[in-house]
């Protein structure tokens, strides 16, 4: 079994409320659940109205496709996503 990780860190804008804050993370999870069927929370500074850290898992049996999840999500991320990205980390554990 092969896991993999995705955080992702973002630095929001204009945002007013922490009910501004979730909808904006409530869309983003829909969206990558419905395209990659994978498992998504937010993991820290839930109170803070300038960040949202976001992280995704997957698991496969082929690290290839761990990898490949990882890397379409992202992608997706960057291209849907108006908040800027401040980090990026990527984990792939084998078992």
């Amino acid at each position: 079994m092969i896991i993999g990780t995705l955080k992702i860190e973002f630095r929001l804008h204009g945002i007013c409320s922490i009910k501004e804050k979730r909808g904006i993370a409530n869309s983003l999870k829909q969206k990558l659940r419905n395209k990659f069927n994978v498992a998504l929370s937010e993991i820290d500074g839930q109170d803070s109205l300038h960040s949202l850290q976001l992280a995704l898992v997957t698991v496969s049996t082929e690290s290839k496709r761990v990898q490949s999840t990882l890397n379409k999500a992202l992608a997706m991320i960057e291209a849907i996503s108006p908040e800027e990205i401040v980090d990026v980390q990527t984990e792939v554990f084998g078992a």
